[in-house]
């Protein structure tokens, strides 16, 4: 797996912790409502497990947030971190 497919599985975790937070929900509130495993749960918010789209169209439900706004936050973020990672690369030489 290549380095973007690494950071792109993290920012998705991270995205879906943040408004799992945000909701005030645990990651037994959002499998329960997801109706998934919490330990599922915990694998794709620490970006060990990479969600299919028909998961994340499911977890996008459930954190009552469209599927094309949950992407656009991980479009964000993606290109913040690129950004950053380009500028610490520039900076080494």
């Amino acid at each position: 797996m290549d380095n973007h497919s690494v950071l792109i599985k993290q920012i998705i975790g991270k995205t879906i912790k943040a408004l799992r937070m945000k909701r005030d929900l645990s990651q037994e509130d959002l499998a329960g409502i997801h109706e998934a495993d919490r330990a599922y749960i915990s694998k794709i918010e620490s970006g060990r497990s990479e969600p299919s789209v028909h998961k994340i169209f499911e977890l996008c439900e459930a954190l009552q947030i469209k599927p094309s706004d949950f992407i656009k936050l991980v479009e964000i973020e993606y290109e913040r971190l690129r950004s950053e990672l380009l500028i610490k690369k520039r900076s080494l030489f």
